[in-house]
């Protein structure tokens, strides 16, 4: 892996699914662009990293950093599952943003008072501004702020999962697991290449296709990959190696939204992840561990991608669906060996306990505000048995 960050884009260098250009709500880089202009991922421009030896100026150090999140997106999702994984929730604080973010950025009304109570800004932006006055690109999560500056360090998703697996050592909890191994990091870069290009990716070149031959071009590519994937972990439980690996955590913060919202959203429909066995079962196992499902919250998840991209959905209108809670039924997959990383942790907030708890069968609350960690239920977690 190179580490280079990238973003989605609709038709422009700036903006996507995940990313907020400074235009009005009718510009080329607005939310009503997905769907109506051609898809490509353009490289993101905050690309420093924060390493134990500071070779970017950015020391690790406890408690100086903050990591922007939206529960809704599988890129920042990625973050939040190596930042519980490795017990950093002490060492780098967490801010969660509006699932909804508008044409100016993504917003912390989830706050009290609308602002990141740590930062104290009413949007993401700010800390890009603050970086880079003027800055012309997209504001994207997942997203590192220097708390005492208020500056963006980085937003490179790809390499920020790394380091914190790599350069943060020193700050993991006793007995965090090795993410990212040496031995093994050959093959994990190529499993995750593929991954990434195919499923990761390959989901929204078929959701924001503008043309029939692109977009079933972008379906073979997904069910292609899934499908080899599928066979990979027919007789394993990780992707690489007898443990949970960065590859795993990439793979299923994709799946995760598979059934809620790509397989009808962006009409990657030829079989939900439901129907496929192997799939189901490695996600549902993954879920079960605390780090992963603890971590999601599917109202934010269906709430963004039904309400932002409205120009794929233009009522707004967010489904009641799918039923959850098949996602807590048992998975079997231990069967197969390997080392899980603890015991099944508590329901987040937005998955099946709590819409199943909904009169009616209606869609979930409005989910976890800001703040550490998705709000719990039926007992939580406990962060030492992860």
């Amino acid at each position: 892996m190179d580490g280079t960050a990238e973003t989605e884009t609709a038709g422009t260098d700036t903006g996507g699914p995940e990313a907020n250009g400074p235009n009005s709500n009718n510009g080329p880089n607005s939310n009503t662009a997905y769907g109506h202009r051609p898809f490509r991922r353009s490289k993101s421009h905050f690309t420093d990293r924060i390493t134990a030896d500071a070779r970017d100026g950015w020391p690790v150090e406890a408690g100086r950093y903050r990591l922007v999140v939206s529960r809704a997106c599988p890129w920042a999702s990625r973050a939040l599952v190596s930042r519980r994984l490795l017990g950093l929730e002490d060492a780098l604080s967490l801010a969660v943003a509006d699932p909804i973010q508008d044409d100016r950025s993504w917003r912390f009304t989830l706050d009290p008072d609308g602002r990141d109570p740590v930062l104290g800004i009413r949007f993401l932006g700010e800390a890009y501004e603050a970086r880079e006055k003027g800055h012309p690109g997209g504001v994207s999560v997942p997203a590192v702020v220097d708390t005492p500056s208020g500056r963006l360090v980085t937003n490179d998703y790809q390499r920020l999962t790394l380091d914190l697996a790599t350069e943060w050592t020193a700050l993991h909890r006793p007995g965090a697991p090795d993410l990212y191994p040496e031995p093994l990091r050959d093959e994990i870069d190529e499993v995750m290449e593929g991954v990434y290009r195919d499923v990761n990716n390959g989901v929204y070149r078929a959701g924001f296709a503008t043309g029939q031959d692109e977009y079933e071009e972008a379906f073979r590519d997904v069910f292609r990959r899934l499908e080899l994937v599928s066979e990979r972990l027919a007789d394993r439980r990780y992707l690489v190696g007898d443990s949970i690996t960065e590859a795993d955590i990439r793979l299923f913060t994709t799946l995760v939204r598979f059934d809620a919202v790509y397989h009808g959203h962006f009409k990657c429909n030829l079989r939900k992840l439901s129907e496929d066995p192997v799939l189901w079962g490695y996600a549902r196992d993954l879920y079960q561990t605390p780090g992963f499902g603890d971590t999601v919250d599917f109202d934010h998840i269906k709430r963004h991608y039904h309400r932002v991209h409205t120009g794929i959905n233009p009522t707004g209108i967010v489904p009641a669906g799918p039923d959850l809670s098949g996602w807590l039924t048992p998975h079997h997959r231990e069967q197969l060996g390997g080392r899980g990383q603890g015991r099944p942790g508590g329901v987040a907030a937005g998955t099946a306990a709590e819409l199943l708890a909904v009169e009616g069968g209606g869609p979930a609350g409005k989910g976890g505000g800001g703040g550490d960690g998705a709000r719990q239920i039926d007992g939580g977690v406990d962060p030492d048995a992860v």
